[in-house]
């Protein structure tokens, strides 16, 4: 299971009044990181990519953020995807950092995306891994999303209840289904860390600790439009993609790199959703936190 170091999990209140939930990994007087996290998923994220202090030993201080709805933080009924750069604003803001580097994974894609479009001036640099794109990117809904984002919300209800039942009740039972959605290099990952599985299972657990409200209205945002095109954006991003990606297939990850006008792109064969950030961190924080 994930070791949840004492005190890593904050609140703050925003100006609306909501509660806002967030945690700090790595050198606290380090480069400052925001790092996205994946949907479902929560700031546990962090912990089951970073395995070895890749964070603390490069110097790099990474703040996870739990969008609405999701893990500590409270529900935002009728948020847009546009909205959430705002949200991250009053928290650096309140945390003292100006200027801030990103890395958005998976689900976290489109926030990245909005943090570079509509916040640029706080941004070091930009960085999307295994990022989800825009629903019509060529075989955006041929990935194994556990979101439902292509489902109407009649049914994607109910069957978000029943994930979050099987979550709670059998856990086991969705480790094992999680590697049958994988591709071969991310099967391979969790056969030599089978951890990995678990920590997956207990981040999505940690999604749903008030309800499925929050991914169920985050899955119906990724289906619509974002509120702002890629092709707007005008800070560099840097992008990560596996070519062997079943949950986000490469496909996408070429559609959102030809969009954005400035992006360096880098496309890795024989990685897939899982083993990318796994395999390649060191780099990736490397490039970020420059």
């Amino acid at each position: 299971m994930i070791s949840r170091a004492a005190g890593i999990d904050r609140q703050i209140e925003l100006r609306d009044g909501r509660k806002l939930g967030y945690a700090e990994y790595g050198s606290p007087e380090g480069k400052p990181v925001l790092f996205v996290h994946g949907s479902p998923g929560s700031l546990l994220d962090w912990l089951m990519f970073d395995t070895d202090d890749t964070a603390a030993r490069l110097n790099v201080r990474i703040i996870a953020i739990d969008r609405p709805g999701m893990g500590l933080s409270d529900f935002k009924r009728g948020r847009a995807i546009l909205d959430w750069p705002d949200d991250v604003v009053e928290l650096m803001d309140r945390l003292q950092v100006d200027r801030f580097a990103v890395l958005a994974v998976s689900g976290g894609g489109p926030y990245g995306d909005a943090c570079a479009f509509k916040i640029p001036e706080r941004l070091a640099a930009v960085g999307i891994v295994s990022g989800m794109g825009p629903a019509d990117a060529p075989g955006a809904k041929k990935g194994g999303s556990w979101t439902l984002p292509g489902k109407p919300g009649l049914i994607r209800k109910p069957l978000l209840a029943l994930m979050v039942k099987g979550l709670l009740q059998a856990p086991e039972r969705f480790e094992t289904q999680i590697e049958g959605t994988v591709s071969e290099p991310d099967r391979k990952l969790m056969a030599e860390r089978p951890e990995l599985k678990k920590m997956i299972v207990e981040s999505w657990r940690e999604a749903f600790r008030s309800g499925i409200g929050g991914v169920n209205h985050e899955s119906g945002l990724y289906a619509r439009p974002w509120g702002f095109r890629l092709q707007a954006i005008a800070v560099e991003v840097q992008l990560w993609h596996g070519e062997n990606d079943n949950n986000v297939p490469g496909s996408v990850g070429h559609y959102v790199a030809e969009a954005i006008p400035s992006c360096r792109a880098a496309f890795l064969e024989g990685e897939g959703h899982f083993t990318l950030i796994h395999n390649h961190l060191p780099e990736i924080l490397g490039v970020l936190a420059q």
